[in-house]
């Protein structure tokens, strides 16, 4: 079914930045890296965001933490933190921003529904107490001078959606932008979002809303903002081999236009030009570990594929390894175009690499 949108998006703000696209690039554990962001800005991407980040990481100076927040010029691009005190999560910003001014703005995650951010009193857990969620925002907000956005989600579980009582404690408390991801905690990234039970929410807030969850399509994008009223969509999953979802979402909400899916041909050629990066950022060991597990999804909803997903996630050992698989597949089905109904069956339900 094709879905229509009412509503213009194409420019709209968070705090003092101007936002030029309804395509926002959520962040991901494990894949939205320096390297992978800059691969995606070219295909539309109006803002993107880092994996998230510990508060506590940045405080304690972990040499880990540290390579989150260390990137070049790519506007806008946040960094996402997660933490459960104000104050650890208000320092952490201020040292990152003092690390790295090229950050230019900070979102706050108060959705993740991982078990080990919740033990440690972050993520979807500080949704269960709305004036802690103003607290946090309202003390990082007098600790830096860059726009403030926070990521939630509809509550807990279907008995305690409470995401307006949280929306109104950050609105109150200077919010610059809030995502909602449609979906409670207990449900973590299962079933389908609800997306009818924010509709039109953009209409009873103060600050830019984003969406959040299952952007595997256009469709999905058009349904998404047209139900809600929402600035932008968040693309996570969805796009994780699939970067010209964003260009689809880009020109249709500028243009009304509906591109056509990407053929396997294509796919490949941007299969290659992300992993140049990635070696090039993480170097040939590491480089290649994390290709195993995002070069096959440039292929899924590819007819026939199963056998070179197999092959690229178990046989990557080299660069040179991964384009002769690869051009195999475009010497045999490179005309075809990706099917986005077979990549969103690809991908499992529990993965919690997805956006947070």
């Amino acid at each position: 079914m094709k879905y229509s949108c009412k509503y213009d998006v194409s420019m709209w703000n968070i705090g003092d930045i101007r936002v030029d696209g309804a395509a926002v690039l959520g962040p991901m554990s494990g894949f939205t890296f320096k390297s992978y962001r800059e691969f995606m800005k070219p295909f539309g991407v109006a803002v993107s965001y880092s994996e998230m980040t510990s508060a506590v990481g940045i405080v304690n100076d972990d040499g880990h933490t540290s390579a989150y927040v260390d990137f070049d010029k790519n506007y806008p691009t946040g960094v996402q933190l997660f933490g459960h005190e104000a104050e650890d999560l208000a320092k952490a910003a201020s040292i990152a921003l003092e690390t790295n001014p090229n950050i230019d703005f900070f979102d706050v995650n108060m959705g993740c529904p991982v078990h080990k951010i919740q033990r440690s009193g972050a993520g979807a857990i500080l949704m269960k107490d709305p004036v802690k969620c103003g607290e946090i925002i309202r003390r990082m907000k007098q600790s830096v001078d860059v726009p403030i956005t926070a990521k939630i989600r509809l509550g807990w579980d279907s008995d305690h959606m409470n995401y307006r009582d949280v929306i109104e404690e950050l609105e109150s408390a200077g919010v610059d932008a809030i995502t909602v991801h449609a979906r409670t905690k207990i449900e973590k990234y299962a079933g389908s979002p609800h997306y009818d039970v924010i509709a039109d929410l953009q209409d009873d807030m103060t600050v830019p809303l984003i969406v959040s969850g299952n952007i595997y399509s256009l469709d999905d994008a058009v349904r998404a903002v047209g139900i809600t009223g929402a600035k932008a969509v968040m693309v996570a999953r969805g796009g994780v081999g699939n970067p010209f979802l964003v260009t689809q979402i880009d020109r249709y909400f500028r243009t009304g236009e509906r591109l056509e899916n990407p053929t396997v041909h294509e796919q490949v050629e941007w299969c290659i030009r992300l992993a140049e990066m990635i070696l090039d950022e993480k170097g040939e060991d590491a480089g290649i570990r994390k290709l195993r597990s995002i070069a096959p999804k440039f292929i899924a909803g590819c007819h026939r594929s199963r056998e070179y997903r197999l092959r690229l996630a178990t046989q990557t050992v080299s660069m040179e390894n991964m384009v002769s698989i690869l051009d195999e597949l475009d010497w045999k089905m490179g005309m075809e175009r990706i099917n986005s109904d077979g990549r969103r069956t690809y991908y499992s339900l529990d993965d919690c690499s997805d956006d947070c």
